[in-house]
């Protein structure tokens, strides 16, 4: 098996292919140019890299080595279907072509190298051509999303601006009132004035009420006060009064008693002195 960069041992192989050998990661793909043994795998070994294809581009960027590819061209390899496209696009499939020519004596050299010359001079117009509209569209797109872009924004601008109308309107009007006031205070100082002196007299005869009233409820304090002490003297008078009351029943109680418990003994003193008077007489009969 032959590594990479080895030079090729063409008797010991079967068929050469000229293919892409993929690189770059995920998402973001570019390929190498190379001929490589068509037994080996699609990224495995090669023999020899003649050039390498960028799709990731507009247009897509191909650097090829232009002599290697016809060489090998005319050694017999078999270049894949994409990379058929490439060696045509880049002018190795023509160039091989014109080389047989030349081979067969259809074609001198020059003639060859002047057909070549001028087929590759109307494709790097073409190729122009096709990257300046390229640009050009570009542009184009770029122009109207930014049209897009101030039309949109131009709509956000008018809304919010009719969104605030009113407050706009609503702040007018208060300048103006307060301009209005303003001129108000400033024709009438005098009256100002007036008004100050009023405030301070209306202030003044509060403050003499009040004065008056701190008199009236001292005065009424001390009614109560009396009130009180009076009160006070008046249920002392009656509770003597009261006392005098109860003494004199309670000492006409106690002489009754006294006057029930004499008059019982006097009269069981009586019927003794009967019974002793008539005792005698029945001795003496």
């Amino acid at each position: 098996m032959l590594e990479k960069g080895e030079p090729a041992d063409l008797k010991n192989i079967q068929m050469v292919k000229l293919r892409l050998r993929r690189q770059g990661r995920k998402g973001k793909p570019f390929y190498y140019i190379v001929a490589a043994d068509a037994r080996a795998p699609r990224d495995g070994r090669f023999i020899e890299r003649i050039g390498s294809y960028n799709p990731n581009t507009n247009p897509a960027t191909i650097d090829l080595n232009l002599d290697d590819a016809v060489r090998w061209l005319g050694n017999g390899a078999v270049p894949t279907d994409t990379c058929r496209a490439i060696l045509s696009y880049k002018g190795a499939m023509f160039k091989h072509h014109l080389n047989k020519g030349v081979t067969k004596g259809a074609l001198t050299q020059d003639q060859a190298d002047e057909k070549f010359n001028t087929w590759l001079a109307e494709k790097e117009s073409k190729v122009s051509a096709k990257i300046d509209s390229i640009s050009k569209s570009a542009a184009e797109s770029a122009a109207a999303a930014h049209k897009r872009e101030e039309a949109v924004k131009l709509e956000r601008e008018k809304a919010i601006a009719e969104k605030l109308a009113p407050e706009v309107e609503v702040t007018e009007e208060a300048a103006e009132s307060t301009e209005e006031v303003v001129e108000a205070t400033e024709a009438t100082p005098e009256v100002s004035a007036k008004e100050a002196e009023n405030t301070e007299e209306a202030v003044e005869a509060p403050a003499a009420e009040v004065e008056v009233k701190e008199a009236a409820t001292e005065e009424a304090v001390e009614a109560t006060e009396a009130a009180a002490e009076t009160t006070e003297e008046v249920p002392a008078a009656e509770a003597e009064v009261t006392e005098a009351a109860t003494e004199e029943p309670e000492e006409a109680t106690e002489a009754l008693k006294e006057e029930t418990t004499e008059e019982p003994a006097t009269e069981e003193s009586a019927p003794a002195e009967e019974a002793t008077e008539e005792k005698p007489s029945e001795d003496n009969a």
